[in-house]
């Protein structure tokens, strides 16, 4: 007995339409009757418009499907399409390169972000609106310290990178305290949910208890 495994098929060039929609097309390229083809490349469109009708919402769907017959007909379909064959070309190309930060980061567990918001902090004028900031960002560092590091660490060892990064532009807002890690950083739900249900089950018995002695 052989098998037709899906390997060994041609490759689909949009396989969300599926094998039969292909094989529809491979049938619409052997028509010779012109009208016949455009005939069924039409029907064609609309089944594979009631198969991906998420394709609705996109402005000029219609073009959409048309490319879309076009490229899985690997653009060797002859008939009168309302619009013009997408360009190949640019189908292959690759997209542009994305150009990423090279320079080394001193402090791997802050990222890029952090220094940048101190040094947008360093350059504001003193007052209310840059010690709050400051504060902000001190929170920050000290949550990411912690998550990347998954370890406690000394308010003082934040404080010190925070001025070592700023260059001693920016020091600690007055009567500033820093929050608790706990406060940081979420607590999984299953826990809270498990200290809830814990209070609950043991109301729970306290009051079958008082009931069963009848107060």
């Amino acid at each position: 007995m052989n098998f037709d495994y899906n390997t060994q098929r041609k490759r689909m060039a949009l396989p969300e339409y599926g094998r039969n929609v292909l094989k529809m097309i491979e049938h619409a390229k052997t028509i010779k009757d012109p009208e016949e083809r455009n005939r069924a490349a039409k029907t064609i469109i609309q089944i594979m418009g009631n198969l991906n009708p998420n394709l609705r919402e996109v402005t000029d769907f219609k073009h959409k499907l048309w490319d879309h017959i076009m490229i899985i007909a690997d653009f060797d379909l002859d008939v009168d399409s309302p619009y013009p064959a997408p360009d190949r070309k640019k189908l292959n190309s690759k997209p542009n390169k994305v150009p990423y930060h090279n320079g080394e980061i001193k402090y791997s567990h802050y990222g890029c972000i952090i220094p940048a918001m101190i040094e947008a902090a360093a350059k504001m004028k003193d007052g209310e609106e840059k010690d709050y900031l400051t504060s902000l960002i001190l929170n920050q560092m000290k949550k990411d310290y912690v998550t990347w590091n998954k370890s406690t660490v000394a308010d003082e060892v934040i404080i010190r990178d925070l001025i070592e990064i700023s260059g001693n532009r920016l020091k600690v807002p007055e009567n500033y305290k820093m929050p608790d890690v706990r406060d940081l950083i979420a607590q999984p739900k299953g826990k809270t949910q498990g200290k809830h249900q814990g209070r609950s089950q043991g109301r729970s018995k306290q009051n079958k208890k008082k009931h069963k002695n009848g107060y």
